[in-house]
């Protein structure tokens, strides 16, 4: 018996094959559509996946406008962020960070509630900072990544 087709294979960062996905997010629930969107970006879908290594997906949000919460989480949820300063512990809700994806000084592709969600998803070090970055999150059904060729998937087949 061969015992060298029963070795575990490690991927590298060289060897991972990144892909572009677009998510459509009308009428999704934010906490459950961004716990598959973290899957696609750690690359838990893929049969390469190893915890060590950036092997995800790039993932495009279109349509995140329209993304729902349930309840009344969006006026009496509160997200908590701290300047470093004393005194500078900031608080914000869903609604708050939803008007500000609208401001035109925010660079495009940071939409500030989905980044908030994704961070307590991802892990909690230099691998979870990079993976965030694959995100790009767009408000409206249009986005600049066309030269990518991304493929459309249906979240709601996932697991």
């Amino acid at each position: 018996m061969d015992t060298i087709s029963y070795r575990t294979e490690f991927p590298n960062a060289q060897q991972v094959q990144h892909d572009w996905v677009v998510v459509d997010a009308t009428d999704q629930v934010l906490g459950r559509l961004c716990a598959k969107v973290a899957k696609l970006l750690r690359g838990k879908y893929k049969p390469s996946y190893s915890p060590n290594v950036e092997c995800g997906d790039n993932v495009i949000i279109i349509n995140a406008d329209k993304v729902v919460l349930t309840g009344k989480k969006m006026t009496d949820r509160i997200y908590l962020h701290y300047t470093g300063y004393p005194g500078g512990q900031r608080q914000a809700t869903p609604e708050v960070l939803m008007k500000k994806s609208f401001n035109k000084h925010i660079k495009a592709g940071m939409h500030p509630l989905f980044i908030q969600v994704m961070k307590g998803m991802l892990p909690k070090n230099r691998l979870g900072r990079r993976l965030i970055e694959n995100m790009h999150v767009y408000n409206g059904p249009n986005h600049p990544h066309e030269a990518q060729n991304p493929t459309v998937i249906d979240i709601n087949k996932l697991k």
